[in-house]
């Protein structure tokens, strides 16, 4: 299942708006906080299909019957580009487990690249609900390649990717190569260069958040 939050009328596109603007780009400050933002109302809007449970709550006055989430969930982040996102949904579950996962693109000199998984940090992923942040979308093959590195610390229940724009072709290849995952996004874009970049898309999320790195 794919949901794209800008199919309907919210916050969300304004801010993925400014995310795309490259007068506003300039201010990582704000780059970073409308991935935040991004992540806490898609934090919300996963909530909405999570379990929860009743228990009696004691108030200064008495009891209250309160629905509460059953079981945290797993929150896993690609570093960098996806810390500010992932920070967006920390906020929202605030009591979740994390994971941190390093991967990127190892380029070649024929301009070609090979995702690269060099670390993992997660607690015990068996029969629990995971939830995946990565701005962007756009092969599908570092979520693929991460989705199986997860797998090898257990079998999830559930696996949510949140990104802040998709692009069809790394959807696709997501869907094919795990059919059950659900993708939840700020914006869909259906191109992608040779390069493996977003278009339009907003360039590249880790830069702008962080500040320029030297190609490895």
């Amino acid at each position: 299942m794919v949901i794209n939050l800008s199919e309907k009328h919210s916050l969300i596109s304004n801010w993925v708006s400014e995310l795309r603007n490259v007068d506003v780009q300039t201010d990582r400050m704000r780059f970073r906080r409308n991935l935040e933002r991004i992540g806490e109302a898609i934090a919300y809007e996963i909530s909405k299909i999570l379990p929860f449970e009743e228990k009696e709550i004691q108030t200064p006055l008495g009891t209250a019957a309160c629905k509460l989430l059953k079981d945290q969930p797993v929150l896993a982040t690609i570093l960098r580009a996806g810390l500010p996102l992932h920070q967006g949904l920390l906020n929202a579950f605030d009591k979740a487990d994390n994971a941190f996962i390093s991967a990127y693109r190892k380029h070649h000199k024929d301009g070609s690249f090979e995702i690269s998984l060099d670390y993992i940090s997660c607690p015990d992923m068996e029969n629990r609900v995971v939830i995946i942040s990565d701005p962007m979308l756009a092969t599908g093959s570092s979520l693929v390649k991460t989705i199986h590195f997860l797998k090898e610390e257990g079998r999830p229940k559930e696996i949510h990717i949140v990104a802040a724009i998709a692009c069809t072709v790394g959807i696709e290849y997501v869907k094919r190569e795990e059919p059950s995952v659900t993708i939840w996004c700020g914006d869909i874009d259906d191109e992608l260069t040779a390069k493996g970049y977003i278009v339009p898309g907003l360039g590249d999320a880790g830069d702008l958040a962080f500040g320029t790195k030297v190609q490895m």
